[in-house]
């Protein structure tokens, strides 16, 4: 019987919109030994309006005159850079997850070349 606790290192958003430091938290997750890094992956437009008003717990830690659009809008990564993160997890040895806010998001971690990213118990 394998005793063996996955844990995935949840990186989700806290990249900032920032492709090189999302590649720091692949890096600082393999570091802390975890099996997996998980980001979010979502496009803005298809999840909210453009009038749509932040959380109040949102507005704490961000502007609170900008939008929830423009702040979730910051936070996207470019499809070209999931393929780069789940490569460079690839090589680093460490499985690359993310989960998707929309069915765009779906249908690209659905994509042929991007099976990898979908879990699969061990």
């Amino acid at each position: 019987m394998d005793n063996h606790i996955f844990i995935i290192a949840e990186a989700g958003v806290n990249h900032n919109g920032n492709p090189d430091m999302a590649f720091q938290l692949v890096d600082a997750a393999y570091e802390a030994g975890a099996d997996a890094v998980k980001f979010q992956i979502f496009k803005t437009e298809n999840m909210v309006t453009q009038e749509a008003m932040k959380a109040d717990y949102q507005k704490l830690s961000t502007s609170a005159a900008e939008s929830q659009f423009s702040m979730l809008k910051r936070l996207e990564l470019s499809n070209n850079v999931y393929y780069e993160l789940l490569n460079y997890s690839n090589k680093k040895g460490i499985k690359f997850l993310s989960t998707a806010f929309d069915f765009e998001s779906l249908d690209f971690l659905a994509d042929r070349s991007m099976k990898p990213v979908l879990f699969q118990a061990q």
